[in-house]
């Protein structure tokens, strides 16, 4: 495939959890960082989390810092972003991100009471 695909995504009420799953391809991505990117209408796209090639280190945007934890799984060619304590501010679109390789059609986060 040439771009992520996205998935998990969905309706949540505050306070819930998604657990989102990106399948990927690529020659770097074993070799690079990966991380999450969200988009919601109207703003720019921005960064949520990134994890190192092996998974050693991870990064997070001060807004889901402690309650988002990115995963990945090289050998599946797989990347998670499992979501607690969701808030209304996090409906988003999020995006895998994926160094060599365009971005995908994202999942729709919803979180809404």
């Amino acid at each position: 495939q040439v771009q992520p695909v996205e998935s998990g995504g969905g309706l949540v009420q505050p306070g819930g959890s998604l657990r989102l799953s990106c399948a990927a391809s690529g020659r770097l991505f074993s070799i690079d960082a990966v991380g999450w990117y969200r988009q919601a209408p109207g703003k720019e796209r921005e960064w949520v989390a990134i994890i190192t090639r092996d998974g050693g280190t991870t990064n997070y945007a001060g807004a889901v810092k402690g309650r988002f934890t990115i995963s990945r799984d090289n050998a599946k060619m797989m990347v998670y972003l499992q979501m607690n304590s969701l808030k209304p501010e996090d409906t988003a679109v999020y995006y895998c991100y994926v160094p060599g390789i365009n971005w995908g059609q994202g999942t729709q986060v919803t979180v809404s009471s």
